[in-house]
């Protein structure tokens, strides 16, 4: 369920909740708002420190139920780990652990007096919004496709105070915008494939842009794409009963006439490999191979819901890679919107496929003054960076910066990866302009090399984020990044 925040007036010993959050580090040192609550249940807190119940490690809690001498039911005492070093990524696993356990917890509303400890370089508002969005993420679960039940006797969270002053209202603000980009983005990624399908997609942008008085959307089918000459984007999807879709979203919110900001998104809504078959073991998750479309398409949606004012473009190319009597094959050549000529050596090597037609599409369309893609592109992605980072690629230093500060900003990282033209070659052909693969080395690499032939005169950068899309195994779910990350660098433009 979606969380409700708000701030919170009262003091940590006045404030009539179900639970108050009160912080505790290493060595038995408590925060204001712990010695205030400690002070007036008789020192429940600080005896508890003594005993070493309450150990203050980074992450851990512990549950004082209906201390005598405050209005809150009950205490959660969080651990902070040491108070030297203490830092912005230590701040946020201490407030998901914390949301975590509240989750666990029968209650209906909390106050959380975490953003009350300093955190160097980072200010009320920063630690209101970590705070808030810990607390929705944890509260997350996905029900979509179980079948109707009575309520769980796992309770959940319905609301979230935060004990903190008035200046933190912009960060509450933009806690909540984000948050419901996030919460879409998982649910669309988690969704699976006979559900989310491309036509799925396009329905649930048509739907948003409905509801929104500045938003707009464009949806163009097969025929007309292949109209326009969308042969690379087609030919993806040319095995599968699912049709491609190129879906646009406009969201008008900056001077008009200013050129826009544009997301671009890969919403390959199952990969099977094509006639490159992968394997079977793993196959399942590849429902998240439109992690790039969901995470542009939430961050699309926490930029109209903050109202933010500039002017965005969101282009998801979505099709499903399907093996078929019609599907395309290696050794195909295809030729893309841009005019260049593709041999296809890996039909498993698709998702830059679609991407390169909408490139040359949003650039063609919108002009915009920087364009962003995002993509769980390349498993080499995963093997150069793992689960933390995704994977940055630009030939601009100045948009590169910006997003890797943005990441900074959220913790949703990015780390930057070369894009020489010394690994141009590794795409050479016998046959056409470009290879759609370049290889067994540098995979990642040679992916962003060959977009960036689309991008031309862009002011571009590409998102590799096989990686930190989603979480693995047979429960894994999609994590909803990049959206905070690119809802950073948009509020950064604004700013």
């Amino acid at each position: 369920m979606t969380l409700q925040f708000s701030l919170a007036a009262a003091t940590p010993e006045t404030a009539d909740t179900a639970c108050v959050l009160v912080g505790v580090y290493e060595q038995g040192v408590l925060t204001s708002a712990a010695a205030r609550v400690d002070g007036a249940i008789g020192g429940a807190i600080k005896r508890q420190v003594e005993s070493g119940d309450i150990s203050g490690k980074a992450g851990s809690t512990t549950l004082i139920y209906a201390p005598a001498g405050i209005a809150a039911k009950r205490v959660l005492v969080v651990g902070l780990g040491t108070q030297k070093g203490f830092d912005a990524a230590r701040y946020q696993k201490v407030a998901i652990e914390a949301a975590r356990a509240l989750g666990k917890l029968p209650l209906g509303k909390a106050v959380s007096c975490l953003t009350e400890v300093d955190v160097p370089g980072r200010d009320a508002a920063w630690r209101v919004r970590v705070a808030a969005l810990a607390a929705d993420h944890a509260a997350y679960r996905y029900t979509a496709t179980f079948r109707p039940r009575e309520k769980s006797a796992q309770p959940e969270l319905c609301a979230l105070a935060f004990a903190a002053g008035a200046e933190a209202q912009a960060g509450l603000e933009q806690a909540r915008g984000i948050a419901e980009g996030v919460r879409f983005a998982r649910e669309l990624a988690n969704l699976p494939p006979n559900i989310c399908t491309p036509a799925y997609i396009a329905g649930q942008a048509e739907a948003f842009a409905e509801a929104h008085d500045k938003v707009s959307c464009t949806v163009l089918d097969h025929v007309e794409m292949e109209k326009l000459g969308f042969g690379s984007l087609l030919a993806v999807g040319r095995g599968s009963a699912n049709k491609p879709k190129l879906i646009a979203l406009q969201y008008h919110g900056g001077a008009e006439g200013a050129a826009p900001y544009a997301f671009v998104g890969k919403g390959i809504t199952f990969d099977t490999g094509g006639i490159s078959l992968k394997p079977g073991p793993g196959m399942e998750e590849m429902k998240f191979d439109m992690g790039g479309a969901a995470g542009v398409l939430g961050a699309f949606i926490a930029a109209v819901k903050m109202g933010l004012k500039l002017n965005l473009v969101c282009v998801v190319p979505s099709a499903e890679n399907m093996p078929d009597g019609d599907s395309y094959r290696p050794g195909d050549v295809l030729t893309s919107l841009s005019g260049q000529t593709i041999e296809v050596l890996n039909t498993d090597a698709e998702g830059r496929l679609i991407l390169c037609d909408a490139l040359t599409y949003t650039a063609r369309t919108f002009q915009p003054q920087a364009m962003v893609d995002a993509a769980t592109l390349t498993g080499a992605c995963v093997i150069a960076l793992g689960k933390h980072a995704s994977g940055l690629f630009s030939k601009h230093d100045d948009l590169a910066t910006e997003l890797l500060a943005a990441g900074e900003h959220t913790l949703d990282r990015a780390w930057r990866m070369p894009l020489w033209d010394d690994y141009q070659v590794q795409l050479d052909s016998g046959f056409a302009d470009v290879a759609n693969i370049g290889g067994k080395s540098a995979g990642a690499i040679t992916a962003a090399c060959f977009l960036s032939r689309f991008t031309e005169g862009q002011r571009w950068a590409h998102l590799d984020i096989a990686g930190t899309a989603w979480d693995e195994g047979r429960k894994g779910l999609a994590t909803g990044r990049p959206v905070a990350l690119l809802a950073q660098w948009l509020l950064d433009r604004c700013a």
